[in-house]
């Protein structure tokens, strides 16, 4: 006796689900683990100048001046005495940090220079000024 199995011809079928979601895992890890330019909350249109550039310090402080001469530290707008306050504050660590200004290149330069001064009077010996690099 001899009994026939009737298998259909059927064709194997892959599914492709698994690997459309393995895919957009890994989308998904690329765009999270990519690295992101470091932009300050406030627009600043820095100064052009065609000096190198310095590395960045390991301890720095950066104050925002934008072009309507309004001062940002820490993401939060100070006003001129605040900002004496606040980098008294820092005590004794002014020494080794450098003191980093970010001023738009339409701020009056008067505004600009009492940054300097409260900075001067906190106690900081390092000061930088952000420029970009030109291209030449």
């Amino acid at each position: 006796m001899m009994f026939s199995s009737r298998r259909g011809s059927e064709e194997p079928k892959v599914d492709m689900t698994p690997m459309v979601d393995v895919v957009f895992l890994l989308l998904i890890f690329f765009m999270i683990s990519t690295t992101f330019v470091e932009t300050p909350g406030i627009d600043v249109n820095l100064p052009k100048s065609s000096l190198e550039v310095t590395e960045k310090k390991p301890q720095e402080i950066k104050v925002f001046i934008d072009a309507r001469g309004k001062i940002v530290i820490d993401e939060k707008q100070v006003s001129l005495k605040g900002l004496k306050e606040r980098l008294k504050a820092m005590g004794a660590k002014t020494a080794e940090t450098t003191f980093v200004l970010m001023a738009d290149r339409d701020v009056r330069h008067g505004r600009v220079v009492e940054v300097m001064d409260a900075a001067k009077e906190a106690g900081f010996v390092q000061l930088a000024i952000a420029t970009e690099k030109t291209s030449r």
